[in-house]
């Protein structure tokens, strides 16, 4: 018997719903352990097979998806012809939120809450039935990134994009560097961090209506129609579409217009360890 492990496989970045905070963005790092015994090449499991297929299968099951957990009684899910309309209840008669989407950009799991260990359980479980016969087992370990330093939770969906970015619930969890005049500013980060906890980034020219406190936002993508219902104070509206390089220039911009005469660097990261730049002057 010997063991093969890739560290840092993948990333999965994903949005899933919480009944507290609503649609949340997350991004975790994915540790992968395969044991069983030698093939005929001397190996448990090729790591370029690793690196694509078991990546891909990952990819497949949770990234850029909405995770629900289907057993909270706070949350409703109505299926048919491919599509999901699900419903999350803070209280009764109060929607903390609403998604319609196709099928294919919500994993439904059989939980009351989305945790670690579940998502750990659901991809093992995928997993194991598709390798082959000398490896007897899988072990994966999910894990946030290590930030020092401020970071927000934020979902979106980017309309344009030709993959499954164009869903309109997944998110990321990320961290922010400001610098003024190349300095870092920690206070505005944690600005940031704090104005977009757990937020919604949608664009302006998705927004459908505004009513009763909500902000519905939808729109037609190749993957198939996709509509969005939130509280207005959990989101918040930029002119542009939400691709991580807009984010980045909205942020400079609107970092600069309290820094006046100063110029404003903004790293703002999409997941893990990777991210745009934008800088700004007023």
């Amino acid at each position: 018997m010997a063991t093969l492990f890739v560290d840092n496989l993948t990333v999965i970045d994903f949005s899933y719903l919480h009944p507290q905070r609503g649609v949340v963005g997350e991004s975790w790092i994915v540790d992968v352990e395969l044991d069983g015994e030698l093939n005929e090449e001397g190996m448990v499991f090729d790591f370029g097979h690793v690196k694509k297929q078991i990546k891909a299968w990952i990819d497949q099951s949770v990234d850029h998806c909405l995770l629900v957990p289907e057993a909270n009684p706070a949350i409703t899910v109505m299926s048919g012809n491919d599509q999901h309309d699900i419903q999350l209840f803070d209280q009764p008669d109060h929607l903390l939120a609403r998604i319609t989407c196709p099928a294919e950009a919500v994993e439904l799991l059989d939980c009351e809450k989305i945790s670690i260990n579940a998502v750990t359980e659901l991809l093992e479980s995928s997993i194991k039935a598709k390798l082959p016969s000398n490896v007897c087992d899988v072990r994966l370990t999910l894990r946030v990134e290590a930030i020092s330093g401020a970071y927000y939770h934020y979902s979106h969906g980017l309309k344009k994009h030709k993959g499954d970015c164009q869903r309109i619930a997944h998110g990321h969890r990320s961290a922010i560097h400001v610098l003024v005049d190349g300095q870092r500013d920690e206070e505005l980060e944690a600005y940031w961090a704090n104005k977009w906890q757990d937020i919604y980034l949608v664009t302006d020219e998705d927004i459908i209506s505004v009513k009763d406190g909500l902000i519905h936002s939808g729109y037609e993508a190749e993957q198939g129609r996709f509509d969005i219902w939130l509280p207005e104070e959990r989101c918040d509206v930029l002119a542009t579409d939400t691709t991580v390089e807009l984010i980045a220039q909205h942020l400079a911009q609107e970092t600069a217009t309290f820094q006046p005469g100063k110029t404003v660097r903004v790293r703002a990261f999409e997941g893990v360890q990777k991210g745009a730049i934008a800088e700004f002057k007023v």
